[in-house]
């Protein structure tokens, strides 16, 4: 029996691939009229600064990696049902779901704007369009990423990513994930280093799927009040989503 998240793989995988086979502030200037006397120093007791205002969905929507930054990759939305299905997914332990939300592109914690994308690399087309159909049709089993950004009011992108960073050290010896109404084992989560942004963090997801091993490889950056989160899934091994986790977080700046 394959598992829901097998079966989202392989859904988005047959979007893209037959998408392909179908077509064979500036800053404001300083008060010179101001008093000309010498300026005070400044206070420690002086408020900070406030804290930048959280983007909306819009914002963020222009701030999603697409093909003029990866020409090799095909771009779609994410589908409505299937942020529902996220959203919907739970752990058997409430300390996992921090987790649990970075696999299936729904937030942690209360975004204020969100915008999310999918890519699967371009199959190679070959000499003859029988040569292309079977790249496309390869590209089924193929890696597949998806890109949610989550923008936040205060510290709620710091908090978030500290969840997630928490949440997989508490988690390192697995839960079990239901999605669709349907249970995985997830055996371990292995935390490991991601470079990007103000901090970020790579996690590795391994669950055994009818004997097969089966792994996501999620990347997750924090830049500001920004959380961008990159799920990579396959229906056995996922690739390490490295050149969308690159071109994103230059995207974001």
């Amino acid at each position: 029996m394959r598992t829901a998240l097998v079966r989202r793989t392989v859904l988005t995988a047959s979007a893209v691939s037959l998408a392909l086979l179908a077509t064979a502030c500036g800053s404001d200037k300083a008060d010179t009229k101001a008093d000309a006397k010498p300026s005070a120093p400044a206070s420690s007791s002086a408020p900070a600064a406030p804290a930048a205002k959280a983007k909306t969905d819009a914002e963020l929507a222009a701030l999603l990696v697409t093909k003029a930054e990866l020409a090799d990759h095909l771009f779609s939305a994410v589908p409505k049902d299937e942020v529902a299905l996220g959203e919907a997914a739970s752990g058997d332990k409430a300390e996992c779901q921090p987790v649990v939300k970075t696999q299936g592109t729904a937030t942690v914690g209360t975004a204020a704007g969100v915008a999310r994308t999918k890519a699967v690399a371009k199959p190679k087309e070959g000499a003859s369009p029988e040569d292309t159909a079977a790249a496309g049709l390869k590209a089924l089993t193929g890696t597949r990423t998806s890109v949610t950004l989550a923008s936040y009011e205060g510290k709620g992108a710091e908090e978030a990513f500290a969840a997630v960073k928490t949440a997989a050290t508490a988690c390192a010896g697995g839960f079990t994930l239901t999605m669709e109404g349907e249970v995985t084992k997830i055996n371990k989560v292995v935390s490991g280093t991601a470079t990007g942004g103000d901090e970020a963090l790579a996690l590795t997801l391994e669950a055994d799927v009818e004997g097969a091993k089966v792994t996501t490889e999620t990347v997750v950056v924090r830049k500001g009040n920004t959380l961008a989160t990159h799920t990579a899934s396959a229906l056995g091994v996922a690739d390490k989503p490295t050149a969308i986790v690159a071109a994103q977080v230059k995207k974001l700046g």
